[in-house]
């Protein structure tokens, strides 16, 4: 059988969190590659929702192993956090079901400061971060100075470690005219967490080699979407790391050759978080119409969604920078009832036709949607669990959406719960 990794193909906010169950409930194995605990899944599961963060999916279903590879930052106090939350909710998480990668990096609390600092000083040119530290940590990490989960076990290590922390972003929280940090104040917050988040380390290659030749299903879990990525999203409006599916390999520690099938997360229409462009965007009565009937609010930061039609020029991109092999496309039903439909194949750019979103801030801000218009449906598609219940002008705009995308529906769902969806592959057949 395959294994199976699932990536956003937008912006993020694409529905992973129920296809991503969906999924897991097959798989024996579930990894995070990459990210922090800035992006979120929610999980509606026998009836009881868990709001997931950092943790990989797996972790709501009896008998799977879950896993966070060294792709991930992981900040081991709201770890320990989650882990407690989901205990209220009757899950127990103990270090024989959840593993994580030993050399995995730590965000610290010096790293939300500056990340809250900066957004601070950029004004107006706030990039739109979480404020969790997600890219300071990755900055050290790059930077050869960061934390790791296996440093914790070393004391000699780890006052190195924060040596050189301290040194470089003291030096940045002077000229922000911000307090520094303290040395022996921060060895002794990581001092007193690591009892809680050691038992979790693990060689998390070899696990994930070992299930590999065993023949498990290992699903790979990606978290926000492909036009984030920190190489081939909107730059600079972008995450910290590669959310493409070619980093489930260096993030996860497993042969290039264990990645099998590549589910890209599509939204029936478009939406983004923060700053940055948005060709698509629309700022009227149908875009707040589009907010309101797909609850577009962040699961971790509340924040609400900007929404657009769908941009078929970008996911597109997406599933050729990506190797996406199939979608699963969501929300469906939040189209039902409009009249018309409009789906982005091109860009206008200074009095020139773009058939890709190019590299160039001032070209991707200056870009401007060509339309098709397609007619809409009347009646609900909400609920649907086969090709039957659909209207067929709903049949119709998704047949479109696949030939300008230039791949197949694999999944169809069409409402929040977890049976209605239609399955026209099974990614794990391969």
């Amino acid at each position: 059988m395959a294994n199976v990794i699932v990536v956003g193909s937008q912006w993020g906010d694409e529905g992973k969190g129920k296809i991503v169950d969906w999924l897991s409930e097959r798989a024996d194995v579930v990894v995070r590659f990459q990210g922090g605990h800035n992006a979120g899944h929610t999980l509606v599961v026998g009836g009881v929702t868990y709001k997931l963060s950092l943790l990989p999916s797996g972790v709501v279903r009896s008998g799977k192993i879950s896993i966070i590879g060294n792709g991930v930052v992981i900040d081991p106090w709201a770890l320990i956090e989650e882990i407690a939350r989901l205990g209220e909710l009757g899950l127990e998480i103990t270090p024989e079901t959840l593993k994580i990668a030993d050399n995995a990096a730590l965000i610290l609390p010096l790293h939300g400061k500056i990340d809250r600092a900066r957004e601070v000083a950029r004004g107006a040119t706030a990039i739109g971060t979480t404020g969790r530290g997600i890219g300071p940590a990755y900055e050290d990490k790059v930077g050869r100075r960061a934390v790791r989960l296996c440093d914790l076990a070393d004391r000699e290590a780890l006052g190195q470690r924060v040596d050189a922390l301290l040194l470089h972003h003291n030096a940045l929280l002077r000229g922000l005219g911000e307090p520094e940090f303290d040395r022996a104040e921060t060895i002794g917050e990581l001092e007193a967490v690591a009892p809680k988040v050691l038992p979790f380390a693990d060689r998390v290659w070899h696990r994930l080699d070992e299930a590999h030749r065993a023949g498990r299903r290992i699903l790979f879990e990606g978290a926000q979407g492909a036009m984030l990525d920190i190489d081939h999203g909107t730059y600079p409006f972008v995450t910290s790391s590669n959310t493409v599916a070619g980093q489930a390999a260096a993030g996860a520690g497993v042969a290039v050759g264990a990645l099998d099938y590549v589910l890209g997360i599509t939204k029936a229409y478009t939406t983004r978080v923060g700053s940055g462009p948005f060709p698509s965007e629309l700022e009227d009565e149908v875009g707040q119409r589009l907010g309101e009937r797909g609850h577009e609010f962040g699961t971790v930061t509340g924040r609400r969604r900007r929404c657009g039609w769908f941009d078929a020029v970008m996911v597109r991109q997406a599933i050729k920078v990506g190797g996406i092999d199939g979608i699963a496309l969501t929300k469906l039903d939040v189209l039902d009832g409009l009249a018309e439909l409009k789906v982005c194949v091109g860009y206008r750019i200074d009095g020139e036709t773009f058939d890709h979103l190019p590299a160039l801030g001032a070209l991707q801000a200056a870009a401007q949607p060509v339309y098709e218009t397609l007619e809409g449906w009347q009646d609900s598609t909400r609920g649907a669990r086969s090709w039957a219940d659909l209207p067929a002008t709903a049949v119709k705009y998704i047949r479109r959406i696949e030939e300008l995308i230039g791949a197949p529906v694999a999944l169809l769902s069409t409402s929040p719960e977890r049976e209605d969806t239609i399955l026209v592959r099974d990614p794990f057949a391969g």
